[in-house]
């Protein structure tokens, strides 16, 4: 019980700490919305190519705004040292690292919810078709964002790039996760439910998920102690 108080201690205090400045998320939805309009223009919206490539315009939206979130993670705690003290205190590192991952979950979705709609009007998909399994899809793929992003932003918090460095660590290990995203988005956003051989997606965003979360929690403490 005490261990999930402190994770739920760190995700309201980042919440908190977020809604009462917005720095993160309003520059990572004005940034999501405008991508998304700078795609449907790109890209012709009644075209049967743009529809078979949604899920892949979609995610790549949200994996490129959601490092905005991402970065400020760790990056919040700088100011008058508190990280220090954070690593310091009795909390231990997978608690602290759990609050944070759950934040930025939060936040994502946040996004990603005003995200849809847009998207749908913008490219003539009724996302919607499919909701319950296309929320399980975004639910899955954004906790595996939510856990690297999460990670690797309290191993490059010290970093003077760290904007820089941040997406370029991230990225390449995603692949997978976005890979999968995008494959059985792209399949419901069309009106099409997960069948067949597009359970093997599913099954490697789960994998993807367990198998990093456990990664994060036995590493996080020498991330964060060095």
């Amino acid at each position: 019980m005490l261990f999930v108080r402190q994770v739920l201690t760190i995700a309201a205090k980042d919440l908190r700490s977020e809604i009462r400045t917005k720095e993160a998320i309003n520059a990572s939805l004005s940034f999501a919305l405008v991508i998304l309009l700078l795609f449907s223009f790109a890209f012709d919206p009644s075209a049967d190519t743009t529809r078979e490539m949604a899920g892949g315009l979609l995610w790549l939206v949200f994996a490129f705004a959601g490092v905005l979130v991402l970065n400020r993670s760790f990056a919040r705690e700088l100011p008058n040292d508190c990280l220090d003290a954070l690593i310091a205190s009795p909390l231990s590192g997978p608690a602290l690292f759990l609050g944070k991952a759950l934040a930025n979950y939060a936040l994502l979705l946040a996004i990603e919810i005003v995200c849809l709609p847009v998207f749908g009007v913008f490219y003539n998909v009724r996302w919607y078709d499919q909701l319950p399994q296309l929320v399980l899809v975004i639910l899955l793929a954004t906790w595996g964002m939510s856990v690297v992003g999460t990670i690797f932003s309290a191993l490059t918090v010290n970093l003077r790039l760290r904007e820089i460095m941040l997406p370029m660590l991230i990225y390449p290990i995603l692949i997978p996760c976005l890979m999968a995203a995008m494959r059985l988005t792209t399949v419901l956003v069309a009106g099409q439910p997960i069948a067949g051989d597009e359970y093997a997606w599913l099954r490697l965003l789960t994998g993807f998920d367990i198998i990093f979360t456990s990664l994060a929690l036995v590493l996080v403490d020498f991330v964060l102690i060095g």
